[in-house]
């Protein structure tokens, strides 16, 4: 059975401590496919935005790896996707999205979630 890692991040990054869980579930989601590890990146709330161009190049966290670096990351393998419906409360739509983000509902959360060998993590 071939273990994934499934991380759902629900804050955005406009106070140090969200800031600092955003940087969290960025590095963890990165480490894990550098690693090979099936990784999924879910963007819910504000954190929606880290989906979209600029955002995180303007984020700066000390003894960080540079957050836009970690996004990029993920990007590159296909793996964020970002909530339905907190992409519409923000009006964002697909082709506001960077390449390599998707946009999907809970039931593609739960079907990840729920997948054998598969391991959630919520920031």
């Amino acid at each position: 059975m071939e273990r994934s890692l499934v991380v759902k991040l629900t804050c955005g990054a406009e106070a140090t401590p969200d800031l600092e869980r955003t940087a969290q579930a960025l590095t963890v989601c990165a480490t894990a496919a550098a690693g090979g590890i099936p990784v999924r990146l879910w963007l819910t709330g504000d954190a929606t935005y880290l989906a979209t161009p600029g955002y995180a190049e303007r984020l700066t966290l000390a003894h960080s790896a540079p957050l836009a670096d970690l996004r990029d990351a993920l990007l590159a393998v296909d793996a964020v996707t970002v909530c339905t419906q907190c992409a519409a409360r923000r009006e964002i739509t697909a082709d506001d999205l960077l390449p390599g983000a998707g946009i999907a509902g809970a039931m593609g959360f739960v079907e990840q979630i729920m997948a054998a060998g598969a391991q959630a993590l919520v920031y």
